[in-house]
């Protein structure tokens, strides 16, 4: 049952890990697939960590973290943040898939004092687009391991794709698990230029306001489907 989806949550996670955006056992994806249920990648005894997740990892589960079928916890148990998850989806139907990672520069440009602002354009448009008036943060360091802090983290996203945890991480939430992975990528690789510009002495500037006409959706073939062929080459390469 979901054995496509499974291998997907599982590839998913497998692609944040190669690109350093998790480390270890600590991050985990999440899909759903209907009203009450969603896969997420779970935590067993065996577990090598995030990058080496397999297909048997992702597991099916009720919003309320109990087996979502007969067996599916069998030898594993749901994160202790799947708040993150259950609270991040309930609060937007159009959000299947949410992506809870720890990129280190993300972190690090946001404790450093950097607000991840538009700084370039052409160099990666749909990683633009998500910080156009800024990206949120919410200013808790806390492990959101029940709905109220899961509440708190959603209130703080303010119905964006993103949000930036203190001292933690991100939540990364789109329509399918490539789209959240994807914009992790993105918003990393801002974090990750600010801080570059940063360290050479360099101010950070918004790119122009007549700029944006010409910062154009190009699409789901590139933006989405080839990018995530690139990504799952790179696991091969």
């Amino acid at each position: 049952m979901f054995d496509q989806e499974r291998g997907l949550v599982a590839q998913g996670c497998r692609v944040a890990a190669a690109r350093g955006l998790v480390d270890g056992v600590l991050g985990h994806l999440s899909l759903r697939v209907d009203d009450e249920r969603l896969l997420v990648r779970c935590r067993s005894d065996t577990d090598t960590g995030v990058a080496f997740t397999r297909p048997a990892d992702v597991r099916l589960v009720m919003f309320d973290g109990t087996a979502g079928a007969a067996g599916e916890l069998d030898g594993y148990r749901v994160p202790n943040e799947l708040p993150i998850h259950v609270e991040t989806l309930l609060a937007n139907p159009a959000h299947r898939a949410v992506a809870h990672l720890h990129p280190p520069a993300v972190v690090a440009a946001d404790l450093a004092g950097i607000t991840l602002r538009p700084i370039y354009g052409a160099y990666d448009i749909p990683g633009v687009w998500l910080a156009r008036g800024g990206v949120p943060v919410y200013e808790r360091a806390v492990l959101i391991r029940n709905s109220a802090l899961g509440k708190e983290m959603v209130a703080a996203m303010r119905g964006r794709a993103v949000v930036i945890l203190r001292g933690h991480g991100i939540t990364s939430a789109a329509a399918t698990v490539q789209q959240a992975v994807l914009q992790a990528i993105s918003l990393n690789e801002l974090a990750r230029m600010s801080l570059r510009v940063r360290a050479a002495g360099g101010a950070l500037r918004d790119i122009d306001d007549a700029d944006w006409d010409d910062l154009p959706d190009l699409g789901p073939s590139l933006n989405t489907d080839a990018a995530w062929r690139h990504e799952v080459a790179r696991l091969d390469g």
